[in-house]
C-alpha cells in the first residue's frame, strides 16, 4: 500500500511516481519474454507473406524490430493490448497473452491501486503498449502515431467520453525499460488536475491539447527505472518527449476505476481486477479476458464511425 505521505502528494500535485514499485522478475521479466515469442511468431508470419526477407531470430529484441520496422511490418498494433478507436476489421491484431493479463493483475499495482481509489477495482479498457524506437528510425508517416513517436499533451478525461467525468479514473503508466528524458519518457503539469477539462484538437492522427494552451516551463520530465510506476490523475495533463536516445523506451498504460463507474469508452471490455466485497466475481482467467476484446472485435468490425471523445475535429478554436 502506499504511505499517506505518497496518497497526499498524488491529490496535492495530480501524479505521484514510485520507482520500482513492480517485481521485475514477477511482474516485468515474464511480459518480456511474452513479447519475445511474440516476435518469433509475427516474423515467422511476416517471411511466409514475403513482407520479411529474414526472420532475424540470431538478433536481439530490439534489433529484430528495428528490421522489422524497416521491412514495412507494423508490428505496433500487433503488439497492443486494445483495438485502434476506429477501422476495425475482423482480423485486426490485438496481443492477448496471459503475461500481459497478470500484469494487469499485479497485487502489487492493485495494492497501490487500491491506496487511491479503493479496494473494489475495475481494469479500464483504455490501455495500451509502447515500444517506440529511436526517433530518428522512425518514418514520416509514423512521425505523430501515438504508439510509435512522442504523445501529445492531453488529458486522460480528454480522450474519453463526458460519461467518464465523473469517474475516479486512475491511469497507471508502468515502466518496462528505464524511461529517461533522452529517450522519451513522461512529462506532468503539476497540479494541472485542478484546471479543468482543456481544449483538445485533432492534429493530424493525435488528440491533444494545442501546445499554445501548455506552460512548458512548468513542464516536469518524469523519469523511473524498470518496475517504476507513474500514477497520475484524468485531469492532469501530461505528455512524453521524444525518443531521442539509440535504443527502444518500452511502458504500458493501464487504467482503472471502481467497479460501477463509467470507463469512458463503453464500447471496448473491462473487467473486474479486484473486489474486496466479492471476490468471487475477480476475473481470473486470461482466456476468458482475450474473448472479451475478440467478441468485441467481431461486433466492432467494419463499424464506420466509433464516437471515443467528445470533441469536433473541425472545431474553429482549432483552426
Amino acid at each position: 500500500m502506499l504511505t499517506r505521505e505518497q496518497i497526499e502528494q498524488f491529490h496535492e500535485d495530480g501524479y505521484l511516481a514510485v520507482d520500482r514499485l513492480l517485481d521485475y522478475e514477477m511482474d516485468i521479466e515474464p511480459v518480456v519474454q511474452e513479447y519475445q515469442g511474440l516476435l518469433d511468431g509475427l516474423a515467422e508470419q511476416w517471411v511466409a507473406e514475403g513482407r520479411l526477407e529474414s526472420a532475424y531470430s540470431d538478433l536481439p529484441f530490439e534489433e529484430r524490430l528495428v528490421e522489422v520496422y524497416r521491412a514495412g511490418c507494423d508490428y505496433y498494433q500487433a503488439f497492443d493490448i486494445a483495438l485502434p478507436n476506429g477501422n476495425i476489421r475482423a482480423d485486426t491484431p490485438i496481443h492477448l497473452g496471459p503475461a500481459v493479463f497478470n500484469l494487469l493483475r499485479s497485487p502489487r499495482l492493485l495494492s497501490a491501486v487500491e491506496s487511491l481509489i479503493g479496494g473494489e477495482i475495475y481494469s479500464n479498457p483504455i490501455q495500451h503498449v509502447r515500444i517506440k524506437p529511436p526517433f530518428r528510425l522512425v518514418e514520416k508517416g509514423d512521425v505523430d502515431n501515438a504508439l510509435m513517436s512522442a504523445t501529445r499533451w492531453h488529458q486522460d478525461n480528454g480522450v474519453a467520453l463526458p460519461e467518464a467525468d465523473e469517474t475516479k479514473m486512475l491511469t497507471c503508466w508502468v515502466a518496462v525499460s528505464e524511461a529517461t528524458p533522452e529517450n522519451g519518457c513522461l512529462q506532468v503539469l503539476p497540479r494541472s488536475h485542478r484546471e479543468g477539462i482543456a481544449l483538445h484538437c485533432t492534429v493530424t492522427n493525435q488528440l491533444g491539447i494545442p501546445e499554445s494552451m501548455i506552460e512548458q516551463q512548468q513542464a516536469k520530465p518524469v523519469p523511473l527505472n524498470p518496475g517504476g510506476v507513474l500514477f497520475f490523475h484524468p485531469m492532469c495533463k501530461h505528455g512524453s518527449l521524444d525518443n531521442n536516445s539509440d535504443a527502444f523506451r518500452w511502458s504500458f498504460d493501464l487504467r482503472y476505476n471502481p467497479i460501477g463507474e463509467a470507463t469512458g469508452r463503453p464500447h471496448f471490455p473491462g473487467f473486474i481486477a479486484q473486489s474486496r466485497a466479492n471476490p468471487e466475481t475477480e476475473l481470473d482467467d486470461h482466456r476468458a479476458w482475450a474473448k472479451l476484446w475478440l467478441d468485441a472485435r467481431a461486433r466492432l468490425a467494419d463499424v464506420e464511425e466509433i464516437k471515443h471523445n467528445r470533441w469536433d475535429k473541425d472545431d474553429p478554436l482549432c483552426a
